[in-house]
C-alpha cells in the first residue's frame, strides 16, 4: 500500500520550521554576547572555567558606566598582581570583555586602575601589561598613583620624564585622588571602595555569571535535544501492523513527554535565575540595577523567550506528528479487523453456497428453513460488525484520514459482501419456502389419498347391500370427493411451471408418484361409486359383494397378518393421536371381516399406510433426536468452551466435559451423517428398513461406551446442578427441561428402536423385508443386553486376568451361595453348610467368577455397586446338579469331580432354569468339542491323509443352525406377542436349509441368549407354579458323560428333539390351531403321553386334566428350555418409557437395574 513504510512527510514543513528556529541563534558572524554562548560553535571562555582566577578579584566588572556608557573594568589595589600569571590574566581580561554587549563594548572600556596603596615601579608595570595584553578597545585609562609623599613625587617626575614610555592608543590619566575621579566617573557608577554608591558584590556577580552560562547551556542542549527528537521523528517510517504502530507511538509519547520534562526544568531553572537577579529590587524597591544587572535579566528573559518559541514549536510539529500516528494505528486497526471481517464473510459465502437442498418431505423442509434461520441468525453477529466496521470506514473519512484512497474500497468491498449475502440468504428462504408450499400440496395430497383409503377399507360392504345403505356409502364418497379440490394436485404441467426452481430428478419423480397415487385412489373411487350406484339405483336381494380391487395400487400379493394378540404399545401421546385413524379403521375393518370377505388390494395398501405411518414417525423422532444432540452439544458443551463463560462454571465442573456429555458428539456425528441419510432412502419402502439397521449394526456399539459413561455424568451432574452455568445455557436455549433430560436421550433412543422395529414388523409380517425386520429386531436386543452386561463388568475389582480372555459374557445375576468342600476342616464345612453367602455370578464362554457385590458410600457415581472378585471356576472342569433336594431354586456347581461344591439359590425358579440351561449349552459345546477332536484323532491314527474337520463343529453350525434360530424365535419372549402360528410351530425347518438371510448380514446380527431386557428393567412375568423337584440328582459335567441324560441333552438340542417320559414345563403360550391341539399357557404343567410326527408331543395337562397335541420346542424339562425361558412382563411394550424415570423399579433378578447407570 502506498502509505506503507512512508516517513511522516506532512510534517516536514513544520519541521523545517522548527529547525531553522533552533538553527537562527547559532550564527558567528559576530563577536559573541553573554546571551549568545549557547549559539557558539567553538566553545567560549565560561565563568565555571576560570572561577578560581574570577576569585582573586585583580580585575571585575562592577557594572558602572562612563558618561558616555562605556563600561567601567576596575584594577583594585591587589599586591600579587605582577604575580598573576600571563595565562590567567589574559583569560580574565577576554571574559571581562566579553560580557557587556556589542554596542557598549564598541564604544570602548574605561580602566580605572586604583594604585594608591602601591609603588610607582608597580605602578608602571601594571599599566603596560595592562596596555599590552587588553583585548578590546579601550576609551580611557584613570590611574590612582600612590598617596605616599615620596611616591607621589617620584610618579610625577617619571611619569614627566617617561611619558613616551606610556604612549597608548587611548590617553593614561593620573590621579592623585578620589574626587579627581569622580570628575571622570559619576560616584553611582563607582564602587565604595572608590568613594562610589553603586552596590556590588564580586561573590553574587561571579555566581549570577555561573548560572546564566548554565542555564545558555541547558536551553542550547535542549533546543539541540527537540532538534535531533524532531528529525528522528520526520524521519519514522509507517509500520505495516498495528503492534509495531502502537510500539512506535508509545514510544515517541515516552521520548515526547521526557522532552517535554527537560523543557519544564530548563523553564523552572531560568525563572530561579532571574527571581536572584532582582532580588535586590524586591528586598529595597528604591533600589536600581546597574547595567550588567539589566543586562543579566534581559539575557535570562531572552533565552526564557526562545525555549518558550522553541517549546510552542515542538508542541506544534508533535501535535502533527502524533495526529499522523493516531491515524495510522487507526488505519492498521481497520485494516486488520477488515481482513477478519472479510474472511468471516467469505465463510458465510461458502455455507450458505452448500444451501443447495430443497427437502424431499414436509418435515425436511421445515428442518432446514429452522437450519437457514438458526444460520442467518448466527450470521448476524458477523454482518453487523462489517457493517460497524464500514461506518468506522466512514467515520475516518469524514475526519479526513491521510488514507482516504484505502480505506473508501474496502468499505464499499464490505457493504457489497453484505448486500450479497443477504439476497443470496433471501433468494435460499425463497427456494425453500417453494418447497415448502410443493411439499404441503403433496402431504396433502397423500394424505387426502389415505383418508380415502380409509373411508373405502372402513366401509362395511354387507350394510351396502341394502338400498339406504348404499345411498348413505355413495354420499360419504361423494362428499369426500369434494373435498379433493383444496387437497389434490389439479394439474401436473402447472405444477411443473410453478415450481420450476426447485424441481429436482427426485422430487420431480415424487410428484408423479404422488400424482399416479392420486390418480389411482380417484379410480377405486369411481369404481366404488359406480357399484354404490348400481345398489342404489335398484333393490336387489342382499349379496356378498367384493369390493373393488384398486389395480393400480395393489402391491405384491400378500396374506393377511390377521389379529395379533399381545400388547399394542404408543410411544407418546403425539404418537396414539397420529394413529388414531388407521387404529379405529383398522378395528371396524376387524369387525366387518367376519361377515365378508375382504379385498386383498384394499388390505395390502391399509397395511402399507400403517407402515408408512410407522416410517414417517421413525424419521420424524430420528430427526428430532439429532436436532436435540445438536442442541446441547453447541449450547452447553461448545459453551464450557467459551472464554467468556468461563467465569460462570464451577471449579469442579472445569476440564470434565468429556466425563458430562460422554462420546455424544460420536452419536451425534453417526445419527446426523450416516444413519439419518440411509433411513431417508427407505421412505418408500420402508418394510425394507430393517437392513438399514442391519448394516450399521457396528456403529450402534457406540451407545455401549455412552452407557457406561452415563453414571459418572449423572454424578457430575447431580453436583452441580445449581451452577449459573448451565442455568445461563438454559436460558439461551429458552429450553424448558434441564441438562440431564437431554443427556438421557441417547438411552432413550435406543430403546425407542426397538419398539418401532416391533411395530414395523406387525404391518410387514409376509413382506420382502420381515426376515430383515425380525434380525434388526433381535440384533436390536442384543446390543441392549451387551450395554447392560457391559456396565456390570466394569464395575469387577480385584481380578488379576484380562475379562476379555474369558470369553463372551453369557449370564450374570446376584445369588445365595453354599460351599461344600471335601478338602475343607469339619466346623468350616457345616458353618459352610448353613450360612449362605451373597454373590453375584458372571458366566462366560470360558469361566464363571464369583463376586461380592458391594454398595459403596461415596458422593455421585462412586455410590453405584461394585463387585469385588473373590474366585473362578475354568469350565473345563466344573460340572452341574440341575436339582437339589427341597428347593426347586436351587442347582449345584461342582468343580474336579465334586471336591468344591457350591450350591447355588436363584431368586426364581425361571432364573434357575435359565442359568442351568444356560451352563449346559457350554458344557454340552464343550463335551462335542471334546468327542469332535477324539475322532478326528482317531482317524488321523487309521489314516493317511486327516479328513476335515466337521462343518458342525458346534450347536450353533450346519443343521443345527436352522433349528437353534427357529428355537430362539420360540422362546424369545417379542415372538409371544401375534408373531407365531401354530402351524410354524408344527413343521420344524428340513434338515440343512440354508437360511435366507445374506452372509453379510447375518456376522453382524446379535443373539438374544438371556435377558433381553434393555438394562434389565423388566421383570420375570408369569412365574412357573412350584414343581416338586424330584429325588434323583441328574449332573452335567463337560469333563465326563452326562449321567441319566438323554442323547438330546447330549447333543444340545441337535436335531429334533426326543421323547423323554416325565413331567415337562410349557414356556411358551400356544393357541388352539387345530381340532386335535391343545391350547396350553406358559407355566403349565403336562405329563408326556406319547410322541408324534413332525415334533408334536401328546400330552396331558396336569392342571386342566386335558389332552392333545402340542409343539415340542413349547417344552421345557421341569423348569424351563432355554435362557430366554426369561418371559418379558406386560410392561414389555412401555420399556422405552420405564427407562426415562429415573425411579423406574426393577425386578429383583434383573440384577443391573438402571440405577446402575445413574450412580
Amino acid at each position: 500500500m502506498a502509505e506503507r513504510g512512508a516517513p511522516l512527510g506532512s510534517t516536514g514543513s513544520l519541521h523545517r520550521r522548527f529547525w531553522l528556529l533552533t538553527r537562527r541563534r547559532r550564527g558567528t558572524s559576530r563577536r559573541p554576547q553573554p546571551d549568545e554562548i549557547m549559539h557558539q560553535d567553538i566553545t567560549p571562555l565560561c565563568a565555571a572555567d576560570i572561577q578560581d582566577q574570577l576569585k582573586k578579584r585583580f580585575a571585575y566588572l562592577s557594572g558602572g558606566r562612563g558618561q558616555d556608557g562605556s563600561p567601567v573594568i576596575t584594577f583594585p589595589d591587589y599586591p600579587a598582581f605582577s604575580d598573576v600569571p600571563d595565562k590567567e590574566f589574559q583569560n580574565v581580561m577576554t571574559y571581562l570583555t566579553s560580557i557587556p554587549s556589542l554596542q557598549d563594548a564598541g564604544i570602548g572600556f574605561i580602566l580605572v586602575i586604583d594604585r594608591r596603596q602601591d609603588k610607582w615601579t608597580s605602578v608602571k608595570a601594571s599599566v603596560l601589561r595592562i596596555a599590552a595584553s587588553f583585548p578590546a578597545n579601550l576609551q580611557l585609562v584613570l590611574v590612582l598613583r600612590p598617596t605616599g609623599f615620596f611616591q607621589r613625587t617620584l610618579s610625577d617626575l617619571a611619569f614627566k620624564f617617561n611619558r613616551d614610555d606610556f604612549k597608548m592608543k587611548v590617553p593614561v590619566i593620573m590621579l592623585s585622588s578620589v574626587a579627581e575621579l569622580h570628575g571622570y566617573i559619576d560616584k553611582s557608577q563607582l564602587t565604595e571602595d572608590l568613594g562610589g554608591t553603586l552596590d556590588y558584590c564580586h561573590t553574587r556577580w561571579l555566581c549570577h555569571r555561573m548560572a546564566i552560562e548554565s542555564f545558555a547551556l541547558m536551553v542550547k542542549q535542549t533546543a539541540q535535544m527537540l532538534q535531533s527528537f524532531g528529525t528522528e521523528l520526520a524521519e519514522t517510517e509507517l509500520p505495516n501492523d498495528v503492534q509495531s504502530t502502537s510500539s512506535v507511538l508509545c514510544a515517541h509519547m515516552e521520548k515526547k513527554d521526557k522532552a517535554k520534562e527537560d523543557m519544564r526544568l530548563a523553564l523552572d531553572e531560568g525563572q530561579s535565575i532571574l527571581e536572584s537577579i532582582r532580588e535586590p529590587l524586591v528586598k529595597s524597591p528604591e533600589q536600581s540595577l546597574n547595567q550588567d544587572q539589566l543586562d543579566n535579566q534581559t539575557t535570562v528573559q531572552r533565552l526564557l523567550a526562545q525555549l518558550n518559541e522553541t517549546e510552542a514549536a515542538f508542541d506544534e510539529f508533535w501535535a502533527k506528528h502524533q495526529q499522523k500516528l493516531e491515524q495510522c494505528l487507526q488505519l492498521r486497526h481497520f485494516e486488520q479487523d477488515f481482513r477478519e471481517v472479510k474472511a468471516a464473510l467469505d465463510v458465510l459465502a461458502q455455507k450458505i453456497a452448500t444451501f443447495t437442498d430443497v427437502g424431499n418431505s414436509l418435515a425436511h423442509v421445515e428442518h432446514l428453513l429452522k437450519d437457514l434461520t438458526s444460520f442467518e441468525e448466527k450470521s448476524s453477529v458477523a454482518l453487523e460488525r462489517a457493517r460497524a466496521l464500514s461506518r468506522e470506514g466512514e467515520q475516518l473519512i469524514e475526519n479526513k484520514h491521510y488514507a482516504v484512497d484505502s480505506i473508501r474500497p474496502k468499505c464499499h468491498e464490505l457493504q457489497h459482501l453484505c448486500d450479497q449475502f443477504v439476497v443470496e440468504v433471501g433468494q435460499r428462504r425463497g427456494l425453500l419456502n417453494k418447497s415448502l408450499e410443493l411439499h404441503g400440496l403433496l402431504e396433502a395430497s397423500m394424505k387426502w389419498c389415505d383418508e380415502g383409503i380409509y373411508l373405502l377399507a372402513s366401509q362395511p360392504v354387507d350394510k351396502c347391500q341394502s338400498q339406504d345403505g348404499a345411498e348413505a356409502a355413495l354420499q360419504e364418497i361423494e362428499k369426500f370427493l369434494e373435498t379433493g379440490a383444496e387437497n389434490k394436485i389439479q394439474e401436473l404441467n402447472k405444477i411443473y411451471q410453478d415450481y420450476e426452481p426447485i424441481l429436482t430428478k427426485d422430487l420431480m419423480k415424487h410428484v408423479q408418484k404422488v400424482f399416479q397415487k392420486q390418480e389411482s385412489m380417484e379410480e377405486m373411487f369411481h369404481r366404488r361409486q359406480a357399484s354404490l350406484k348400481k345398489l342404489a339405483a335398484k333393490q336387489m336381494r342382499p349379496v356378498q359383494p367384493v369390493a373393488p380391487r384398486p389395480e393400480a395400487l395393489t402391491k405384491s400379493p400378500c396374506p393377511s397378518p390377521g389379529v395379533r394378540r399381545g400388547s399394542e404399545n404408543t410411544s407418546s401421546e403425539g404418537t396414539a393421536l397420529r394413529r388414531g385413524p388407521y387404529r379405529r379403521a383398522k378395528s371396524e375393518m376387524s369387525e366387518s371381516r367376519q361377515g365378508r370377505s375382504s379385498s386383498t388390494g384394499d388390505e395390502e395398501e391399509s397395511l402399507a399406510v400403517l407402515r408408512r405411518h410407522v416410517m414417517n414417525e421413525l424419521l420424524d423422532t430420528e430427526r428430532v433426536y439429532v436436532e436435540e444432540l445438536l442442541c446441547v452439544l453447541e449450547g452447553y458443551a461448545a459453551e464450557m468452551d467459551n472464554p467468556l463463560m468461563t467465569h460462570l462454571i464451577s471449579t469442579g465442573l472445569q476440564n470434565k466435559k468429556d466425563v458430562l456429555f460422554g462420546n455424544m458428539e460420536e452419536i451425534y456425528h453417526f445419527h446426523n451423517r450416516i444413519f439419518l441419510r440411509e433411513l431417508e432412502n427407505y421412505i418408500d419402502c420402508p418394510e425394507l428398513v430393517g437392513r438399514c439397521f442391519l448394516e450399521r449394526m457396528e456403529e450402534f456399539q457406540i451407545y455401549e461406551k455412552y452407557c457406561q459413561n452415563k453414571p459418572r455424568s449423572e454424578s457430575l451432574w447431580r453436583q452441580y446442578s445449581d451452577c449459573p452455568f448451565f442455568q445461563e445455557c438454559q436460558k439461551k436455549l429458552d429450553h424448558k427441561l434441564s441438562l440431564d433430560s437431554y443427556l438421557l436421550k441417547p438411552v432413550q433412543r435406543i430403546t425407542k428402536y426397538q419398539l418401532l422395529l416391533k411395530e414395523m414388523l406387525k404391518y410387514s409380517r409376509s413382506c420382502e423385508g420381515a426376515e430383515d425386520l425380525q434380525e434388526a429386531l433381535s440384533s436390536i436386543l442384543g446390543i441392549l443386553k451387551a450395554v447392560n452386561d457391559s456396565m456390570h463388568l466394569i464395575a469387577i475389582t480385584g481380578y488379576d486376568g484380562n475379562l476379555s480372555d474369558l470369553g463372551k459374557l453369557l449370564m450374570q445375576g446376584s445369588f445365595s451361595v453354599w460351599t461344600d468342600h471335601k478338602k475343607g476342616h469339619a466346623k468350616v464345612k457345616d458353618l459352610a453348610r448353613f450360612k449362605p453367602m451373597q454373590r453375584h455370578l458372571f458366566l462366560h464362554e470360558k469361566a464363571v467368577l464369583f463376586c461380592k457385590k458391594r454398595e459403596e458410600n461415596g458422593e455421585g457415581y462412586e455410590k453405584a455397586p461394585s463387585y469385588s472378585y473373590k474366585q473362578s471356576l475354568n469350565m473345563t472342569a466344573v460340572g452341574i446338579t440341575e436339582n437339589v433336594k427341597g428347593d426347586v431354586k436351587k442347582f449345584e456347581i461342582w468343580y474336579n469331580a465334586r471336591e468344591e461344591v457350591y450350591i447355588i439359590q436363584a431368586p426364581t425358579p425361571e432364573i434357575k432354569a435359565a442359568w442351568v440351561n444356560e451352563i449346559r449349552k457350554v458344557l454340552t459345546s464343550q463335551l462335542q468339542a471334546c468327542r469332535e477332536a477324539s475322532q478326528h484323532r482317531a482317524l488321523e491314527q487309521s489314516q493317511s491323509l486327516p479328513l476335515p474337520a466337521s462343518s458342525n463343529t458346534s450347536p450353533s453350525k450346519g443343521n443345527a443352525r436352522n433349528i437353534k434360530k427357529l428355537e430362539e424365535r420360540k422362546t424369545d419372549p417379542l415372538s409371544l406377542e401375534g408373531y407365531m402360528s401354530s402351524t410354524s410351530l408344527t413343521k420344524p425347518p428340513e434338515k440343512g436349509k440354508a437360511s435366507p438371510t445374506s452372509p453379510d448380514k447375518k456376522a453382524k446380527r446379535h443373539e438374544v441368549k438371556s435377558d433381553p431386557t434393555p438394562f434389565g428393567l423388566r421383570g420375570w412375568s408369569k412365574t412357573s407354579h412350584p414343581l416338586e423337584a424330584p429325588e434323583d440328582n441328574d449332573g452335567w459335567s463337560s469333563a465326563e458323560e452326562p449321567i441319566n441324560s438323554s442323547d438330546a441333552e447330549e447333543d444340545g438340542g441337535v436335531g429334533l428333539r426326543k421323547l423323554v417320559p416325565g413331567k415337562y414345563t410349557v414356556v411358551v403360550d400356544d393357541e388352539k390351531g387345530g381340532p386335535d391341539m391343545l391350547a396350553v399357557r406358559s407355566g403349565d404343567m403336562v405329563e408326556v403321553v406319547q410322541e408324534g410326527d413332525d415334533g408334536l408331543w401328546y400330552v396331558r395337562n396336569l392342571t386342566s386334566s386335558k389332552e392333545g397335541w402340542v409343539p415340542a420346542s413349547s417344552l421345557s424339562t421341569l423348569l424351563g428350555k432355554s435362557s430366554s425361558g426369561q418371559c418379558l412382563s406386560s410392561s414389555e411394550s412401555s420399556a422405552g418409557s420405564a427407562l426415562l424415570s429415573n425411579s423406574s423399579s426393577c425386578s429383583e433378578s434383573c440384577g443391573a437395574p438402571l440405577s446402575d447407570l445413574q450412580g
